[in-house]
């Protein structure tokens, strides 16, 4: 019986691809087809690493995940606020460095263990602040779902940066809206200056953390 031999490509290599070709194509567009011309090889290459587009995603949003802690540093003594702070937008901030950063990170499962590092960290952290570990969880994935789902609608309007969709000009809104002045003039906060709403709808979420859990 002729032994299956893996091929030679590498991977992380696939994977370094896959995030780069994103930029250009979006989710949409991702393939493994379309992956597998940019590395000038033929699809069942890929097949032997990803069974289908969903496990490649998983790799993609963990190598996200790599590269984003990798350039994150949070202090030992910090605050369980200054800790959820940190880790909240420098996850916003690394959604952002890809096309549809968020929707690859949403609903995809990260490979290995590696994660279990920094989620042990915060949890440790909060305990110790005075949650029980229930209250931890739930803190820390509303914080993370927040975010997720802030950056999701934020991609919706500027896929990129410098990059608007149509149908999100604040001024055009604001004259079709005439008739409804409150709903016209929101658009000013709810569809441009996304990092300072970002910083003030956090703030609101810790408050009500240490509202709910009466942990300063």
């Amino acid at each position: 019986m002729a032994t299956r031999r893996a091929p030679k490509l590498d991977k992380k290599q696939a994977v370094d691809t896959a995030l780069r070709l994103l930029d250009e194509v979006g989710l949409d567009g991702l393939t493994l087809r379309a992956i597998a011309r940019e590395l000038d090889v033929q699809a069942p290459a890929l097949y032997w690493h990803f069974k289908n587009k969903q496990e490649l995603l998983d790799e993609m949003a963990t190598e996200m995940y790599r590269r984003m802690v990798a350039g994150q540093r949070i202090a030992p003594g910090a605050t369980w606020q200054e800790r959820l702070t940190a880790a909240s937008t420098g996850l916003r901030t690394a959604l952002l460095g890809y096309r549809d950063g968020a929707k690859v990170y949403s609903g995809s499962r990260f490979t290995g263990t590696e994660h279990a590092v920094r989620l042990e960290e915060n949890l440790q952290a909060f305990v110790t602040a005075g949650f029980t570990l229930p209250q931890a969880v739930r803190a820390l994935t509303t914080a993370y779902l927040f975010t997720l789902g802030f950056v999701t609608e934020e991609q919706g309007v500027e896929p990129a940066p410098g990059e608007r969709r149509d149908g999100f000009d604040v001024t055009e809104r604001a004259a079709r809206m005439a008739d409804f002045p409150l709903a016209a003039t929101a658009g000013a906060e709810l569809f441009q200056d996304f990092g300072q709403g970002f910083e003030e709808s956090l703030r609101l979420l810790i408050a009500g953390i240490e509202a709910r859990y009466g942990v300063a």
